[in-house]
């Protein structure tokens, strides 16, 4: 009999699938792994809040794997700040979907939505955060904001209950272990995989102006808006096009007008594409015909955008923050930036495109780099974690 897993992804809804305008990098996460997981052999359950009337309660995805749509709240899409008051109505839905093996919650909120019911069965639950609460003595823009009051606390609770703890990299196994208080021996780094046959370097077009690709949803935390000042400290005749991809995000509605308006007030109309949301496939494109792909987040638990930029061969000049000092080599696959200061921004993107022969070492590297990490590999992973708690 084949092992019966419960991925719990209650607040990724719809969890989209690669190939979906949008999907989110967590959703990407959960949606390969379930896949390769089903390839090793096992019976994944994907379960997510049902976001829309017409979605299935259940529907086959795979070999071995399965979606389903469970009903907590609303039939509606809900900001994540939103979704938490319907944890019990979460759980209380989990409990009809039958028994499992084991239980392995990604984020909070579906860890604590799982935890007890994971305890009543006597069966391992495992959690993995994907990104941790800002700490309360720091500008929430250095962190991701918290949801609600409970996030905190809940995180805290999981670290310390659940039976492993799945960190994305070492810089988020570190915050669970000092700021949520898990067992260090019960803390184990598995980093993302990349599509490589999706993500893969492709001729660039004959351009006469470079451009430089931007890829997240658009939120304060994700820094678009040091981004485009950025471009503004770049004297016009050098000055490349700046592409953003993304879409709005509910919890930062006004955001985007915000970047709008900041594009108009530096008279950079020109100078900066608004795309929307891009499908996975555009995204590789986009990110294989750029000059650099940029992420000034403010924090990253990894930076899976660095990594598919990477396999495309494009170097990347990313935040020093996070996860995402593991995702770039400093040097040899991109830049790290310790300033936020658009002026040093501009400075790094112009030195890198006025040195064409740097710019091409480094993105024949990024893909040597980036070829470290596969979705079969991160699975095989996890799937030691699995059978040790099972055994």
């Amino acid at each position: 009999m084949p092992r019966r897993i419960a991925m719990v992804s209650m607040h990724t809804s719809p969890l989209e699938p690669p190939g979906s305008a949008d999907a989110g990098g967590m959703n990407i996460v959960e949606w390969h792994t379930a896949l390769a997981l089903g390839k090793l052999g096992y019976k994944v359950d994907l379960m997510t809040r049902r976001s829309s009337p017409d979605q299935p309660e259940r529907q086959h995805l795979a070999q071995g794997v399965d979606l389903l749509h469970l009903h907590a709240g609303p039939a509606q899409p809900l900001p994540k700040s939103a979704i938490d008051r319907y944890i019990p109505e979460f759980t209380a839905s989990m409990t009809q979907a039958g028994n499992y093996d084991l239980y392995h919650a990604q984020h909070w909120m579906s860890g604590v939505a799982a935890l007890d019911l994971a305890r009543g069965h006597g069966v391992p639950i495992v959690v993995s955060f994907h990104s941790v609460a800002a700490h309360p003595d720091k500008d929430l823009r250095e962190g991701e904001p918290p949801e609600s009051e409970a996030r905190v606390p809940g995180e805290a609770l999981l670290a310390q209950a659940c039976d492993q703890v799945i960190a994305i990299s070492a810089a988020e196994a570190r915050t669970v272990i000092e700021r949520c208080g898990a067992n260090p021996e019960n803390v184990t780094i598995i980093p993302p995989g990349v599509d490589l046959d999706l993500f893969h370097p492709m001729p660039r077009p004959a351009q006469s102006r470079p451009f430089l690709a931007f890829a997240a949803r658009l939120q304060p935390l994700k820094g678009p808006d040091l981004a485009i000042e950025a471009l503004s400290h770049i004297d016009p005749t050098l000055r490349p096009r700046l592409v953003i991809a993304g879409a709005q995000s509910l919890d930062f509605a006004f955001y985007a007008a915000h970047l709008s308006s900041q594009v108009e007030t530096l008279e950079l109309t020109n100078d900066v594409s608004f795309i929307g949301p891009a499908s996975r496939t555009q995204l590789a494109a986009l990110f294989a015909e750029a000059s650099l792909v940029l992420v000034p987040s403010y924090s990253e638990t990894f930076g899976l955008v660095a990594l598919e930029a990477a396999a495309c061969g494009t170097p990347v000049i990313a935040s020093a923050a996070g996860g995402l000092r593991e995702a770039v080599v400093h040097g040899e696959t991109g830049q790290l930036m310790d300033s936020r200061r658009p002026a040093d921004w501009a400075r790094a993107m112009i030195e890198l495109l006025e040195d064409p022969a740097t710019l091409r070492r480094m993105g024949v590297v990024a893909r040597v780099h980036a070829r470290r990490f596969t979705w079969d590999l991160t699975a095989r992973r996890i799937s030691d974690v699995y059978d040790r708690l099972l055994a």
